[in-house]
C-alpha cells in the first residue's frame, strides 16, 4: 500500500499510475478539475478534446495499443452521455477502459443540481463495473479494484463517477498489486484440442483480438509451426504474425467454407463476422479467454483460460500428427492466384476512381510499423481486404458494434502512443462527419497524422442494399465533393482534393511529409460496391 495524500482525485490518478496508465483523455468540465489537478501534480499527460466520444474512443486506442488500461476523464451528465457509444464499442471489444465521471454533489442530490443525472444505471450494461465512489479516504482502493478488474479477462470498460463534494482534503491507501495471471486453461482440453488439430487433414486457426489481448503472438507462432496450421485473422489479431509469415493467409479465408475440415476460432466471439460459427461441413472449435465468453448459441469444443497459455500447450503437443504440408501449399497457391487477381484492381486507371486503386497506392508506402485505423462502411471495408498488417496493434477498427466516429479519437491515441510510425486513417465520408472538428485536437496536440476521406458523396453502405432490396433509396445522399480537406486546413492542418487516379500517389506522399494532419480527400465512384458477403444477422 502507498498512502496518498491530498483528495480523492489524487488517489484516483496514483492508482491508474499503478497500472502504467499515463495519458488522460477529456473534455474539460468543473466537476472533473480534481482530476485534472492530480494529473498536473503527478506528471499524467492530459489531451484534451472538442468531443467526449472522442476522448473515451482515444483511450480505448490507448488500450488497444499498450495493452494497458485507457483512461477517459468525462463531465457530469451530457459529458458522461456523450461518451456511451464508445463505452459500448470497448464492451463489444473487450477493452479495459476506466471512465471517470464527474457527478452533482451527494449533500444536494435530488435538488436540481447542474447536470444532476445518475450515470450508473446508463453504464451498468455496458461495462464490468459501474458506481458512484462515496467514501474519500477508499477512493484509491475503489479505483484500483475497478482497473484490476477492467484488465482481467474478459476485459472490459469500467465506470466510476465522483460527486463534487467527494473531493475535500482527505488521504487513501493505493495498493501497490497489479493484475493477476490470466486463468490456465485445462491440460486434458488443450490436450483433445492438439489431437484434433494433429489429426485433422485442413485444419485453420481464426485468430482475433483477444489473443491480441493475452499477448499471444509468440505462442501463435510457436502453434502454426509446430502442428503446420494455416492462420487468418480479424480485429487486433491482425499482425500478430505478419503479413509475409509463411502460415499467414489474407486473401482465401472463403476457402475454409469449402475445404477446411477443421477451424479453430481463437479469441473471437462466434458471431456474425465468423459466420455465427459454422464454416461449411468443417468442424468448429473454439478458444476463449473466460467463460463469459462461450458461445451458448452453437455447441462446440471450448477451451477456456489464458490464450497464450493455450497455444504454448498447442505448440507442445508430441503425439501422432497428419502432414499439413499439402494443405500449406493448396492454400498457398490460391492465395498467390488471388493476390495475381486483385492486382489490376489496385492500379485501375478508371476515370471514376475505384477505392481499390486508393489501397493499391497506399500499400507501396505504408512502412512495417504503420498504425491503420478504419473508420467508415464500404471505403473501409476495403482496407479490410487490401491493408497488409506486420506487426501487432497494426490495425485499429472499431469492432462488431460497428460504431463510426472513432477515427479521430483512435488518431491522437496512435500518435501519442507511437509517435515516429505512420498513423493513417481511412475514413469514410458519412464517418468523417461524425469527428473531424477534433482536427483541432490533433493540430492543438501537435499530432501529425494522415487522413484519407474515399469521398463518393453517399452512404454507400445503406445506399446500394436499399437500391437492390426495394429498388429505391432514401436518407443515403450526401453533399457531393464536400471539402474536407478545407475543413482539416481551416482547423490548421493540411489538405487536398484528388479527383484522378494518377494524382493519389503524390497526395498521400505530400501528406506524409507534412509533419502537420493532412486530408487527402479522394472523389470516388459512387456506383462502386463492395462484395458483401455478410449481413445484419
Amino acid at each position: 500500500m502507498t498512502r496518498i495524500e491530498g483528495h480523492a482525485g489524487q488517489q484516483t490518478v496514483a492508482a491508474l499510475q499503478a497500472f502504467g496508465t499515463d495519458v488522460m483523455f477529456t473534455l474539460n468540465g468543473g466537476h472533473i478539475w480534481p482530476f485534472y489537478e492530480a494529473a498536473r501534480d503527478r506528471g499524467m499527460r492530459i489531451v484534451d478534446t472538442r468531443h467526449e466520444q472522442s476522448a473515451a474512443f482515444a483511450a480505448e486506442a490507448y488500450a488497444k495499443l499498450t495493452r494497458k488500461p485507457g483512461l477517459a476523464a468525462l463531465t457530469a451528465g451530457p459529458g458522461v452521455t456523450n461518451g456511451v457509444s464508445a463505452v459500448t464499442s470497448a464492451h463489444f471489444n473487450g477493452s479495459p477502459v476506466v471512465v471517470l465521471g464527474g457527478r452533482a454533489p451527494a449533500a444536494r442530490w435530488g435538488a436540481g443540481s447542474l447536470q444532476e443525472f445518475d450515470h450508473v444505471p446508463v453504464l451498468a450494461p455496458i461495462t464490468k463495473r459501474s458506481a458512484t465512489v462515496t467514501e474519500p479516504t477508499t477512493a484509491g482502493q475503489v479505483v484500483h479494484d475497478a482497473v484490476r478488474l477492467a484488465s482481467e479477462a474478459h476485459r472490459g470498460p469500467v465506470f466510476l463517477d465522483f460527486p463534487l463534494d467527494l473531493f475535500g482534503p482527505s488521504e487513501g491507501d493505493v495498493p501497490d498489486t497489479g493484475v493477476e495471471p490470466g486463468a490456465a486453461p485445462d491440460p486434458a482440453g488443450v490436450t483433445r484440442l492438439a489431437g484434433l488439430i494433429a489429426g485433422a487433414e485442413r485444419p485453420a486457426f481464426l485468430v482475433g483480438s483477444d489473443a491480441y489481448w493475452d499477448g499471444a503472438w509468440d505462442e501463435l507462432d510457436a502453434a502454426a509451426r509446430s502442428l503446420g496450421v494455416p492462420c487468418f485473422f480479424n480485429g487486433l489479431g491482425r499482425g500478430m504474425l505478419a503479413a509475409d509469415h509463411p502460415h499467414t493467409f489474407l486473401r482465401t479465408r472463403g476457402v475454409l467454407k469449402q475445404r477446411a475440415d477443421l477451424v479453430v476460432v481463437i479469441g473471437t466471439p462466434l458471431d456474425f463476422r465468423v459466420g455465427f460459427g459454422r464454416f461449411g461441413a468443417a468442424q468448429v472449435a473454439h478458444v476463449v479467454d473466460a467463460t463469459s465468453q462461450v458461445a451458448g448459441h452453437v455447441d462446440v469444443p471450448t477451451v477456456v483460460g489464458d490464450i497464450a497459455l493455450t497455444l504454448r500447450g498447442l505448440a507442445d503437443h508430441v503425439g501422432d500428427r497428419v502432414d499439413h504440408t499439402g494443405w500449406l501449399a493448396e492454400l498457398r497457391a490460391a492465395e498467390h492466384a488471388a493476390a495475381a487477381a486483385e492486382a489490376p484492381l489496385l492500379a485501375a486507371e478508371s476515370e471514376a476512381i475505384k477505392p481499390t486503386r486508393i489501397y493499391g497506392e497506399l500499400r507501396k508506402r505504408l512502412e512495417r510499423d504503420a498504425v491503420v485505423i478504419c473508420d467508415g462502411g464500404d471505403f473501409v471495408s476495403y482496407a479490410g481486404k487490401y491493408v497488409e498488417v506486420h506487426q501487432p496493434g497494426g490495425w485499429l477498427d472499431t469492432g462488431p458494434y460497428g460504431c463510426l466516429g472513432n477515427g479521430m479519437g483512435y488518431a491522437m491515441a496512435a500518435r501519442v502512443v507511437r509517435p515516429d510510425a505512420q498513423i493513417v486513417v481511412m475514413l469514410g465520408d458519412g464517418a468523417a462527419g461524425f469527428s473531424l472538428m477534433d482536427v483541432d485536437t490533433l493540430v492543438r496536440h501537435r499530432l501529425p497524422v494522415v487522413m484519407v476521406v474515399g469521398n463518393n458523396s453517399i452512404w454507400g453502405l445503406e445506399k446500394h442494399p436499399m437500391q437492390f432490396i426495394y429498388g429505391w433509396d432514401v436518407a443515403c445522399d450526401l453533399q457531393p465533393d464536400t471539402r474536407y480537406d478545407e475543413v482539416v486546413k481551416s482547423l490548421g492542418g493540411g489538405g487536398e482534393m484528388v479527383t484522378s487516379p494518377d494524382q493519389i500517389g503524390p497526395a498521400l506522399d505530400r501528406a506524409f511529409a507534412s509533419g502537420v494532419p493532412y486530408l487527402v480527400n479522394i472523389m470516388t465512384d459512387p456506383s462502386d460496391v463492395y462484395p458483401r458477403s455478410s449481413n445484419l444477422a
